[in-house]
């Protein structure tokens, strides 16, 4: 599923993009609020993954600082986005650092997987914020022990104890 081309720009201060009504519905009408997005401007591309969300009847997605740096836009710039269904198993691309510490380590996966989809993405966003590959081995070896222990609080899995 997709959706036709559309053109928008990021209002406010909370860098959320406002969203056609006609482009989402069909969306969530199959249950599908979360997106995988494709946004372009002056020959840049970038692709997302995003949440459809409904604040006072409108529906918006977050379009934080990065990408729009990324994408080379600014507030008042309209640039263009397309929707697909989101086909990944945890609603963002999963770094391949993480994911092969998590098959190394069965019971660290075991915690992992028992948590809520929204959990799951905020443990690989914190691990996908860093560039550098060792690093994010590093890190998601470090979320694994943390997890063993016991530890749940998101900040907590990145520290050392």
């Amino acid at each position: 599923m997709q959706s036709k081309v559309f053109e928008i720009s990021v209002t406010g201060t909370y860098h959320a993009l406002l969203l056609p009504e006609e482009i989402v519905l069909p969306f969530l009408e199959k249950n599908l609020k979360r997106v995988q997005a494709k946004a372009t401007f002056k020959g840049k591309e970038l692709t997302f993954h995003g949440a459809i969300q409904k604040r006072n009847g409108k529906y918006y997605m977050m379009f934080g600082k990065r990408y729009q740096k990324e994408l080379g836009v600014f507030p008042n710039d309209y640039f263009q986005l397309q929707f697909f269904e989101d086909t990944s198993k945890y609603g963002v691309e999963m770094p391949e650092e993480l994911d092969a510490v998590l098959k190394s380590d069965y019971e660290a996966n075991e915690i992992f997987e028992s948590f809520t989809p929204g959990k799951k993405r905020g443990i690989i966003y914190m691990i996908l914020g860093y560039k550098n590959s060792q690093t994010r081995i590093d890190k998601s070896i470090l979320v694994c022990e943390n997890l063993k222990r016991g530890v749940r609080n998101n900040p907590e899995l990145l520290k050392s104890f």
